[in-house]
Order: C-alpha cells, then sequence, then structure tokens
C-alpha cells in the first residue's frame, strides 16, 4: 500500500467519517426503494460538492482544488465501499477529464466551475452495442456548411439520465474499426435531437441510452481534434478505467471485511466457521487478491499523474486485476453467508449487483487482458 501525503491522509479520514455517518448502504437501500429518477439522492450530491470532491481534479483558478488522481482514488474507494450512488466519478473524474485534456479555454470556462461546484453534470457517452469497443465507433458526424450534424445511439451512459451535458465520441471520416476518423464532441442535454431513455439496471443506477437524431453541433463543440479524437478518447478511459478501479477496490475491500466479521462471529457446530480450514483458506486467498489489486490500482493512478508513457498497460492491469478480485469477492460474500446472503434484507446482494455493473464498465477482464498483451506485441 502506498503511503498517503499529509493531504490524502486527511481527504481519507473525512470520507470514512462521512460515508459511515451520512452516506452508509441503508442510505443507497433508501434511494433504491424510493425509485426517484436520477437514481442518486440530491442531498447527498450537494454534500459531496460542498466537500469540494467534485473539483477535486480542477485547477483553483477555475473553481476546484487541482489535487491528482492518486487523491481522487482515495476518496472513491471510500465512496465505493458504501455503495455512494452520485455523479462524482462520471463528472467529477471522467467529464472534469475530457475538458481538461482536449477542451479549449472557452470550453474549460464555460463547464469545469460548474462541475467543480456540482451545479452541472457532464458525463461521456462512447459505446454502442453490448460490448465495451470504443474503436467500434460508428455515430456519424457529417460536417455541414456550419459544422455536423451527429447521428446514432450511445448506450449504457454513465448519469445519462441526469446530465447537463455530454462528451460524445463519433465519426466524421472512416469506418468502426478504425482509428482514425474519430471526433469528440461536448454537447448540452437539452441540444434539440438528443433523447436519453432511462434504464432500469441491476446495480440501480442513473444509465440511460441516449439517441443522437439529426443533432446540430458547431464547431465550437468540437474537442480536440477533427478526426484524431481516438488517443484523446483513450486518455480519458484510461482515467475512468483507473478511477473505476479505486471505486471498485473500495467495494470488494467492504465486502471482503464484512465477510470477514461474519467468519469471526457465525457458529456451527459449536465453533465458529471461520475455523474451517476450507473457509479460512478462500479468506486468505481473497486477501491476497485484494492488496495485489490494491497495488495496481495505485500504480496506475500514479502513473496517470506522473504522466508516464506506460499509463495504458497499468490502467488495463489495474482495471482487470481489481475486477477479478471483485467478481470472486461478491460470489464469497453470498456463499459464505449462505442462505441470509440471497436475500434482498441483507446488503450482499447489492455487492454483487454493483460488482457486476462495474466489471463490465470501460472494458471487463477479457478486454484489458487483450488490450494488455497487444502493448507487448503478444
Amino acid at each position: 500500500m502506498a503511503v498517503l501525503t499529509e493531504e490524502q491522509s486527511m481527504l481519507k479520514d473525512q470520507a470514512q467519517a462521512w460515508v459511515r455517518d451520512e452516506s452508509p448502504v441503508q442510505k443507497f437501500r433508501q434511494m433504491r426503494d424510493s425509485g426517484t429518477p436520477k437514481r442518486f439522492d440530491e442531498a447527498t450530491w450537494s454534500d459531496i460538492s460542498t466537500m469540494g470532491w467534485a473539483g477535486i481534479l480542477v485547477p483553483e483558478e477555475l473553481g476546484g482544488s487541482g489535487m491528482d488522481y492518486a487523491t481522487f482514488g482515495v476518496v472513491l474507494e471510500e465512496t465505493g465501499r458504501q455503495l455512494v450512488a452520485s455523479p462524482l466519478f462520471a463528472s467529477g473524474l471522467v467529464g472534469a477529464s475530457a475538458l481538461m485534456l482536449g477542451g479549449s479555454d472557452a470550453q474549460q470556462k464555460s463547464w469545469l466551475p460548474d462541475i467543480a461546484a456540482g451545479k452541472r453534470i457532464l458525463t461521456l457517452a462512447v459505446d454502442e452495442g453490448p460490448h465495451h469497443g470504443p474503436i467500434q465507433t460508428a455515430l456519424s458526424a457529417e460536417a455541414t456548411d456550419d459544422g455536423y450534424t451527429l447521428n446514432g445511439q450511445k448506450v449504457l451512459v454513465f448519469e445519462g439520465v441526469s446530465a447537463d451535458g455530454f462528451v460524445v465520441a463519433a465519426r466524421t471520416a472512416g469506418g468502426p474499426g478504425d482509428t482514425t476518423g474519430i471526433t469528440l464532441f461536448v454537447l448540452p442535454a437539452d441540444t434539440d435531437g438528443i433523447e436519453a431513455t432511462p434504464l432500469k439496471t441491476a446495480d440501480s443506477r442513473g444509465y440511460a441510452n441516449v439517441a443522437f437524431n439529426s443533432v446540430s453541433a458547431s464547431v465550437d463543440c468540437v474537442l480536440g481534434e477533427v478526426g484524431q479524437g481516438f488517443a484523446l478518447l483513450e486518455g480519458i478511459l484510461d482515467r475512468a478505467r483507473a478511477g473505476l478501479a479505486a471505486e471498485m477496490l473500495g467495494i470488494g475491500a467492504e465486502a471482503f471485511d464484512r465477510t470477514l466479521e461474519y467468519l469471526k462471529t457465525r457458529e456451527q457446530f459449536g465453533q465458529v466457521i471461520g475455523s474451517f480450514q476450507s473457509l479460512g483458506h478462500r479468506a486468505a486467498e481473497r486477501f491476497m487478491q485484494m492488496e495485489f489489486a490494491r497495488s495496481c490500482v495505485e500504480a496506475a493512478l500514479r502513473a496517470i499523474d506522473a504522466g508516464r508513457e506506460d499509463v495504458p498497460v497499468l490502467c488495463s492491469l489495474a482495471k482487470c486485476q481489481v475486477g477479478e478480485f471483485l467478481h470472486d469477492m461478491s460470489n464469497d460474500m453470498i456463499q459464505m453467508h449462505g442462505g441470509i446472503g440471497m436475500t434482498d434484507e441483507f446488503d450482499a446482494g447489492f455487492f454483487l449487483k454493483r460488482a457486476r455493473a462495474v466489471e463490465a464498465a470501460f472494458g471487463g477482464q477479457s478486454f484489458h487482458r487483450r488490450r494488455y498483451v497487444s502493448h507487448f506485441g503478444i
């Protein structure tokens, strides 16, 4: 485990206390049962914004605190532990990263202060099918006299229900499979022709399918360079993968802690079940998985902050390893708790459902294994 800076330690303590006292898993259950269309609690998001977490990455001159990704990861791990539902990841990390990597001065000044304050939510719309495949972008952006016209659909867009704007990957040239010809656009959600359809998902979050029907975009909406957006998109996605991996680490760590406590207290045949060799061995294996995953996540976040060339390799390694740990740990949480683990009244199911959703987001284990080995020419 990396040694935290004084600033990171203070933020970790703040996040631990807040999620424990103000947004435990029970708060998530209340949100789910309430049926709120946005799929997050407005008061929770207001608290997060007030604490400044939405502006962790945003430069101070634009209303943020100008901190780094490793620091953001500390917060996401803690919110992951209690399954806190909010646009923090989708907007504060992914949306802000897109603007900071490729946004013009005007775009940054227009969006980043509001993102930092939690006043507007900007999210990435990239995938068009059931599997992650940014290179397969097909949504078209045809040039017109005064800009572009977008047609197509994006699926499973994070916070697509509540978004005030979208960073959209579109194709201005070429076809699916080509790295050239992809262009990114920043579009307000209320632009004519954009229609978000809410999705009902197992993890009860605010995903949406977003249709773009003859959507007009001016040249000022282009993020980065026309036709050269794939490298920018990959940079945004790697930051998303590393940030989501930090949240996943928190989910898995909490699942481990809760299961370990159960093994220490639940008795069968006159002894605690943790004394049974098979369960003890399995817990030890999960602990080793968790610590290896933690090392990978921290390495990826630090590599992003250092601007290292191996960021893609380390982000794929982190997303894959933490995905494997979380998959196994969420299964074991259900199995080791026995019959009660299968009931909705018990929280274990929430961890399993969230685990399956985030495993696949921005590339699952198989996607990142292929991406990892491809960097070594294998």
